[in-house]
């Protein structure tokens, strides 16, 4: 009985370790891709004279702390509204759900909000769209708070990757429209994931 008990046990540590790894696998090649798409003169949002002294994004190390498995709660009786932005623009969105989570031995709740108005680009249908700030915003990240990207899942658990998260437009150029993330999605703990505010060394 002890040693099915220890088999029992290795078979579950080996499946969790090579889901975390995985996970970081998922977490450098978003990272990447991002820095791609900021260093390439035919995908930036970036000036020329930004390129001056520009040689890639800032990242936080990757931290498997900050990839979190939070319990989705879908609200299906929420209204649409009017999401402030950086700008006059106001598009449309709807609270999809709440995240529930527990980081550093506190819990959290994340809003959800998915868009009212249809994706031009077929793929997106199930595309969540999670702003927020925490303690890191102003003093290490960008002070307009950042976005993560999330898929509806089919069951009730979502992973959140803090190490994907990534700066509004606005962080690089003021020509833009950024949505400001709600006052219920600011994280009262420093996520130390994820991109860090451009320019800054």
């Amino acid at each position: 009985m002890k040693y099915l008990s220890l088999l029992s046990f290795i078979m579950c540590s080996t499946v969790f370790s090579a889901q975390s790894t995985g996970l970081i696998s998922e977490s450098k090649a978003a990272q990447i891709e991002l820095n791609e798409e900021f260093t390439n003169p035919e995908t930036t949002i970036l000036e020329p004279e930004d390129f001056k002294d520009f040689h890639g994004l800032e990242f936080y190390p990757i931290d498997e702390k900050f990839i979190v498995e939070a319990k989705l709660v879908r609200t299906p009786n929420e209204k649409p509204f009017l999401m402030p932005t950086t700008t006059s623009r106001t598009p449309e969105y709807v609270k999809y759900g709440e995240a529930h989570f527990s980081l550093e031995g506190k819990d959290f709740v994340l809003n959800l909000f998915k868009s009212v108005q249809p994706y031009d680009e077929p793929g997106y249908e199930d595309y969540l769209f999670l702003p927020f700030t925490d303690l890191t915003s102003g003093d290490g990240s960008y002070g307009g708070g950042r976005f993560l990207d999330q898929r509806i899942p089919e069951g009730d658990t979502i992973i959140i990757d803090f190490n994907k998260a990534y700066n509004p437009y606005c962080a690089y150029s003021h020509r833009f429209s950024c949505p400001i993330p709600p006052k219920e999605n600011d994280l009262l703990i420093r996520i130390e994931a994820g991109v860090k505010e451009f320019g800054k060394h």
